[in-house]
């Protein structure tokens, strides 16, 4: 019995610890910082664990495509959020945490949609 239930107490933490492992870090982006990026949605990417925004912006003359990572669609959802709350052509103006790195990226704050709708 006392084997069992060792085996039983390790099965389910070893299984909780994976799930805990699975779920990456926001170490990446520098949460002290936001930035507002403005340009045009190539793509939405309305997907789990996360969504993702393609944003073409245009710094220095040159267009340049960002990655912004947002929450999984069920928070989304939860938050008036669909499928369609982007699409390619609109033109949004999106606050991000940027990446640390300094690459073309960001975490999700806030956009103001061309119509003036903040989401």
């Amino acid at each position: 019995m006392k084997t069992t239930t060792h085996l039983t107490i390790v099965l389910a933490l070893t299984v909780l610890t994976g799930t805990t492992f699975g779920h990456h870090s926001f170490a990446m982006f520098d949460s002290e910082k936001e930035v507002v990026v403005e340009g045009i949605v190539r793509e939405f990417q309305w997907t789990n664990p996360h969504s993702w925004i393609q944003l073409v912006v245009t710094e220095a003359g040159q267009s340049v495509e960002y990655s912004i990572e947002a929450d999984s669609p069920n928070i989304l959802s939860r938050r008036g959020w669909s499928k369609a709350s982007f699409a390619p052509g609109d033109r949004v103006k999106i606050t991000i945490h940027p990446m640390k790195d300094g690459s073309k990226g960001g975490s999700y704050v806030t956009a103001v949609l061309a119509d003036g709708k903040t989401l």
